[in-house]
């Protein structure tokens, strides 16, 4: 007797009924309020911004309210929070962004946002390896007197967080968890410090009066400060993978953004309490990124700064893990609805992880790193060395890339709610959707226009067109993609964005065989 392989068949181990293609859906129930917002928090990476980004903005913008900065950039991604959660409680799909987008603008629309988040989420990733191994590569000839060369422990780590890649999603929040809750009790250390010990200028709030927010560097510093809360919209990446995704993902979303914009907000006050905020900017361009440490050591002692300088690398580890784990599900969501291979829209094993998106990400880290690797003839400390180009590149046309998503998400919102006959009841989340929108539009002009400085190009550099041209190359080879299936395969067009809705479908089509 034979069995028809596309009916229903039933699991000896768990009674679970299950048909074929069932490893397209991410298992449910892994991910809790606590898990998730660690998941997506990890991402923003507090002890790389304040000791990396804060003192740079201070430093080449000349901008002594970043706090303020901070605050702004706050209420904005509030405004644009709100959309983006009410439409998270109709669409629950790994592939975030790009689902929204489809939902709204159709699915050529989605077909471009995929491909722009997949490269942006890379760049994002791939570029802190930079950093990383150029810390990690300072660590050992500091405390071990050894020369390693950055690019050995970029790739150990990559080898790392593929391996974590493959277990899952509540493990990997584990480790970010505990990672994430030390680093951030580190910084506060340092601002309970700061606070306790000013600079010659006492408690001074300067920092938040608007007048410090002049000159012509405001712009470049949005662009440098949106980046540090890259992390916050990704919670709807992990909507199949919790209980009540309708309640859990806005829930997480308004916790991330408002977290974090109070964290830094009060981090980089710290800052510019511990020099004083008239000596904010000349102290930061002498101590460049060891302003921190610079200020931990004088406060807190030598101890307390190693340990800073290791959780700034564990930190890093944390957020590529975070990175990593978004490119996977943006990759296994694509190849569900037939965006990549079906080959990627399969989870793996026992632990329902996306484990082929996670060998992609995984080979595009290893084979990026090696590219600069082997064009790197300068020693560690170099400025123009090009460890530190994958970092800034990288980080750059990432962030880029998330902010062009949002200003078309703020969009889609607005759409997807008219076309459903829902203005009026959802009237005041589209303006503020509207509102949200148009602010990243010009954020996303001020970091197009401004890019050599983002990247440290000279005027005129090629780079400052180059670069940003790699995230409109993705929408146009997105929107290329979407054209050809709509013309050539329909029904693959139509399922853009569907996600696990899709999935459901087969299912009762097979029931239905």
């Amino acid at each position: 007797m034979t069995t028809d392989s596309s009916s229903p068949s039933r699991s000896a181990a768990d009674g679970i009924s299950t048909f074929k293609g069932q490893e397209r859906a991410l298992r449910a129930d892994r991910l809790g309020t606590g898990g998730l917002l660690l998941s997506v928090l990890a991402a923003t990476a507090p002890l790389m911004v304040v000791a990396g980004v804060m003192p740079t903005t201070f430093a080449v913008m000349g901008i002594v309210g970043q706090p303020l900065l901070f605050v702004v950039l706050g209420t904005v991604l509030v405004l644009f929070s709100l959309g983006y959660a009410e439409m998270s409680r109709h669409v629950h799909n790994a592939g975030a962004f790009y689902a929204y987008i489809s939902r709204g603008l159709g699915g050529t629309a989605g077909a471009g946002a995929a491909m722009v988040a997949l490269v942006a989420y890379n760049a994002l990733q791939v570029g802190i390896y930079g950093i990383f191994g150029f810390e990690v590569s300072g660590l050992f000839a500091t405390y071990a007197g050894l020369e390693v060369a950055w690019w050995i422990p970029a790739l150990a780590a990559a080898a790392a967080v593929g391996v974590l890649g493959w277990l899952k999603i509540d493990v990997n929040a584990r480790v970010l968890g505990v990672l994430l809750v030390i680093e951030v009790l580190l910084v506060v250390v340092f601002d309970v410090a700061a606070i306790a010990d000013p600079g010659k200028e006492g408690l001074s709030l300067h920092a938040f009066n608007p007048d410090t927010l002049t000159g012509a560097g405001v712009g470049t510093a949005l662009c440098f400060c949106i980046a540090a809360f890259l992390g916050f919209e990704q919670a709807p990446v992990y909507a199949e993978e919790t209980s009540r995704p309708h309640i859990l993902v806005p829930r997480v979303m308004f916790l991330a953004v408002t977290g974090v914009a109070v964290f830094f907000a009060i981090s980089s006050w710290a800052l510019t309490v511990a020099t004083g905020p008239a000596d904010i900017v000349a102290t930061s361009q002498e101590q460049s990124a060891g302003l921190l440490f610079h200020l931990t050591e004088a406060r807190l002692g030598g101890t307390f700064t190693d340990v800073l300088h290791v959780l700034f690398v564990t930190g890093m580890f944390a957020a590529l893990l975070s990175f990593h784990n978004v490119v996977a599900r943006y990759a296994f969501a694509m190849g569900r609805e037939g965006l990549l291979p079906g080959a990627f829209g399969r989870t793996t094993g026992t632990s329902g992880a996306p484990g082929t998106g996670s060998l992609l990400q995984t080979g595009i880290a290893v084979v990026l790193v090696l590219a600069f690797a082997l064009t790197d003839d300068k020693p560690i400390g170099d400025p123009t060395a090009p460890v530190l180009h994958l970092f800034t590149w990288g980080g750059n046309i990432g962030a880029l890339g998330v902010i062009v998503l949002m200003a078309i998400a703020s969009l889609s919102v607005v759409v997807f709610f008219v076309r459903r006959g829902a203005a009026g009841a959802q009237a005041w989340r589209l303006v503020t959707s509207a509102l949200a929108g148009l602010a990243l539009v010009v954020i996303a002009g001020y970091t197009v226009k401004d890019f050599d400085v983002l990247v440290g190009a000279g005027p005129g550099s090629a780079l400052s067109r180059l670069l940003p041209g790699i995230i409109g190359l993705a929408l146009v080879a997105g929107l290329v993609q979407g054209l050809v299936l709509r013309a050539r395969a329909p029904e693959v067009h139509a399922r853009i964005g569907l996600g696990n809705e899709a999935f459901q479908l087969d299912k009762e089509a097979e029931r239905d065989a």
